[in-house]
């Protein structure tokens, strides 16, 4: 029990931590490098620094045995694990969540000239088609990365990383390219929209049925690989 507590609360820190890590590469690239936040300098910056805070994370993520920020992540866990597991991963979004909306709301009381949210530029279908999209790449490819790289952590974390920041570019001018619902409810509950159609299904049930459309076809894949490697020896 007291394990699960600490990771409830390793979630709501990380979570948090994470909605002012965005903020605060923003705010080198502008205040402190002093480049246009939509310059081509600047978009290599803020690349770099995305980069190092997507190690950063990872670390802490090993470090805290398990804590996460993204919902995704625990919702893929809970999918392949038991009923038990299952409940108890649903049960981390929640905190993610609302580290995340306690992260936003001070980051807004510290520096309320800064809106950091994504922005959907599209209609409802093709924003939820898109998230579904970035979403079911991102979780087939780490679930590959999970089963069949082991051991080096500099290079997962490297091939996941310019995987994720690719996802990211690839969408950001549609939806944001979040592929984190905990990360978007911050920003919206901020601005009163968090209950939306809108945002509801385009950040939070596309990504989810990615999710789950994305373990079915691994598993799908790795049953499919396991007779054939069978039949080689």
């Amino acid at each position: 029990m007291a394990g699960i507590v600490q990771l409830l609360v390793t979630d709501t820190i990380l979570s948090f931590m994470w909605a002012w890590a965005t903020v605060i590469i923003r705010i080198i690239v502008q205040n402190f490098l002093g480049f246009s936040y939509y310059g081509h300098t600047a978009e290599f910056f803020k690349c770099c620094l995305s980069v190092l805070n997507m190690f950063l994370f990872a670390y802490l993520v090993k470090l805290t045995n398990g804590g996460a920020y993204n919902p995704i992540v625990v919702f893929t866990s809970a999918i392949n694990g038991d009923f038990v597991t299952f409940l108890v991963n649903v049960g981390r979004i929640p905190f993610q969540v609302f580290g995340s909306i306690i992260g936003v709301r001070l980051i807004l009381k510290t520096f309320p000239e800064l809106w950091n949210g994504p922005e959907l530029v599209i209609n409802l279908h093709q924003g939820a088609l898109t998230e579904c999209l970035l979403t079911f790449v991102y979780v087939l490819i780490t679930l590959g990365l999970d089963r069949y790289r082991h051991g080096s952590f500099f290079m997962k974390t490297w091939i996941s990383s310019i995987l994720k920041l690719a996802l990211h570019i690839l969408g950001s001018d549609l939806t944001g390219g979040c592929m984190n619902p905990a990360a978007v409810v911050g920003w919206a509950y901020a601005l009163g929209v968090h209950a939306t159609k809108e945002h509801i299904i385009v950040y939070w049930l596309a990504p989810m049925e990615a999710c789950l459309f994305a373990v079915w076809i691994f598993r799908l894949l790795v049953r499919r690989s396991k007779p054939e490697k069978q039949k080689t020896n």
